[in-house]
C-alpha cells in the first residue's frame, strides 16, 4: 500500500499553514473547478485533513459532544474526542495545473444521513478517511458513497498506535473494495501528506474519464 510522501509546500513556505494575509478569490489560474467530499466515519480525521490543506480559512460546524450524544457516537479509538461536526466542514485547495478542489467534510454518523444528498450533489468524488483500528466503523459511509455512485479513493489515516501488521490485500478484503479503487496511508495533521492523498484521488478520476483506446 502506497504511503502518501511529503511532496508538496504550500505558497507561505510552510506545508499546513494558510497565510492569513492571503486573497481569498480564486487565483488567476484556476481552470477546473471540482467538488470533492471528505468522508469517513466519526473520529478518522476529516476536519483535520481539510484543516491541513485548505489555503483559505476553513469553516467548521463542529460542536462539543454532549451526554446525548456519547449514547449514540461510537466513542471506541476516539476517548479524546470532544467535539464533532454537526453539518459540514469546507476548505479549498489549488493544485497544478489549474484545478481547484472545493473539499467539503460531511458528518460521519448515521444521524446526519438526512444531509448526505445535500452535501454529495454536484460533487465528482470522495476521499473516504479510515482508521485501521476500527475499520468496521467506516461501512456504512462506504455504503453512502456507493449509494451515489460517486467514485472514491480510501486513505488510511496513519494515527501513532494504528496496527502495521495488515496486508493491502487483507485491507482490501476487509473494506471488499474493486481492484482499480485507490488505497493509500496518509497522516492527515500533515499537509502534504493530505495533499497526495487528495491527488490519488484526482488521479483516479482523470482515469476514469480517459477513453480507453487513447
Amino acid at each position: 500500500m502506497a504511503f502518501a510522501p511529503s511532496s508538496t509546500t504550500r505558497d507561505t513556505g510552510v506545508p499546513g499553514t494558510a497565510d492569513p494575509a492571503a486573497d481569498i478569490h480564486l487565483p488567476d489560474t484556476a481552470r477546473d473547478l471540482v467538488k470533492i467530499l471528505v468522508a469517513g466515519p466519526f473520529g478518522v480525521g476529516k476536519t483535520t485533513l481539510i484543516d491541513s490543506v485548505s489555503e483559505i480559512r476553513p469553516l467548521h460546524t463542529e460542536e462539543p459532544l454532549s451526554e446525548a450524544s456519547a449514547q449514540v457516537d461510537d466513542l471506541a479509538g476516539v476517548r479524546d474526542k470532544t467535539t464533532t461536526t454537526v453539518a459540514v466542514d469546507f476548505g479549498r485547495i489549488s493544485l497544478p495545473g489549474g484545478v481547484v478542489l472545493y473539499l467539503f467534510g460531511t458528518p460521519g454518523q448515521e444521524r446526519f444521513r438526512a444531509l448526505w444528498d445535500d452535501i454529495a450533489y454536484g460533487a465528482l468524488g470522495a476521499l473516504i478517511l479510515v482508521d485501521s483500528r476500527r475499520i468496521d466503523a467506516s461501512f456504512d459511509v462506504l455504503g453512502l458513497v456507493e449509494e451515489t455512485g460517486l467514485p472514491y479513493a480510501i486513505a488510511f489515516n496513519a494515527f501513532p498506535d494504528a496496527p502495521r501488521h495488515h496486508t493491502e490485500e487483507q485491507l482490501r478484503a476487509a473494506l471488499d473494495l474493486e481492484a482499480g479503487t485507490p488505497m493509500v496511508t496518509c497522516d492527515a495533521r500533515d499537509a502534504d501528506s493530505s495533499v497526495d492523498a487528495l491527488l490519488a484521488l484526482v488521479q483516479h478520476l482523470i482515469d476514469r474519464h480517459v477513453p480507453e483506446d487513447r
